[in-house]
């Protein structure tokens, strides 16, 4: 596994693969860091149909707040490595922030309306560092596929309505959230966690499933739905809720019913950690939809 740290060095190197060979192609896998079988399971996923494959290590400062966890955000950079070079990864970007954003930048990448909506209702400009990093690195990386997990919906459909928007020539590939055994989806900021507290982020996954439950049961309706939702978020103590919603997936706009598909996505504080998790219901009726 090859470590670049300069745009110009990744980028040469990444038209190198692309010319190796008539049908050689690059998948990105873009990550923060303090990686987890969450992440390993993005670049096994990759591993599959490229033929090369590309990692980013950065903390973008676009996507957090004020008074948000930068500073405190886990940095696991040796451990990373290690994972990702057993993974056979090729290529890992880990440009400092001097070097993604140069004195003078003044470029912003903006999905506004979906961009709005759950994590971006309660932090505002999330999205819009998000949408601008990802930009940059499709730039310098110019990926045929790049890999996300379904545990990041809404950043998923602001990625693809990008991706849409401004004509990347790329797929943006979604691969299934993964858990630990007792149901918690695996997520870097897991580790900030008492043991306490992560018995009481359960109930994240446990409101989930018994949405999915009264949906495989014959219940479709948006409010009932949403009512059982609430129920069951409500039932531990030292959860703050931020969001619980249910919505189009690609849209993020509320439903009335989920027959042709949804969306349900929680966010709360446990503690004063905040984590996400949601499911997608498949659509009932495609025919309909």
């Amino acid at each position: 596994m090859r470590l670049v740290t300069s745009i110009d060095e990744m980028r040469r190197l990444c038209k190198a693969i692309r010319c190796e060979a008539e049908h050689q192609t690059l998948a990105l896998i873009p990550t923060m860091g303090a990686l987890h079988e969450g992440h390993l399971s993005l670049i096994r996923a990759a591993r599959k149909s490229p033929d090369r494959v590309a990692a980013s290590i950065f903390v973008n400062p676009l996507q957090f707040g004020p008074n948000e966890d930068l500073s405190k955000y886990p940095r696991t950079f040796e451990e990373d490595c290690a994972m990702l070079e057993r993974e056979g990864v090729d290529l890992l970007f880990t440009p400092t922030v001097e070097e993604m954003y140069p004195a003078g930048t003044q470029t912003w990448v903006d999905v506004p309306e979906i961009g709005g909506r759950l994590d971006g209702a309660s932090r505002p400009g999330h999205f819009r560092g998000v949408a601008t990093v990802v930009t940059k690195l499709f730039h310098i990386v110019q990926p045929d596929r790049a890999f996300f997990g379904q545990k990041d919906a809404a950043q998923v459909a602001i990625l693809q309505a990008m991706v849409r928007d401004l004509n990347f020539d790329l797929e943006i590939v979604v691969c299934p959230t993964i858990r630990d055994e007792d149901g918690l989806a695996l997520s870097s900021r897991n580790r900030y966690l008492t043991a306490e507290e992560r018995k009481r982020a359960l109930v994240l996954s446990r409101s989930l499933r018994k949405v999915e439950r009264a949906v495989a049961e014959g219940q479709h309706a948006a409010s009932p739905l949403y009512d059982l939702l609430l129920q069951e978020l409500q039932t531990a103590d030292g959860i703050r809720l931020d969001y619980a919603e249910i919505v189009d997936p690609q849209t993020l706009e509320p439903l009335n019913d989920v027959i042709c598909g949804a969306l349900v996505a929680v966010a709360a504080w446990v503690g004063t950690t905040r984590l996400i998790d949601n499911i997608l219901i498949t659509p009932r009726k495609a025919s309909v939809c």
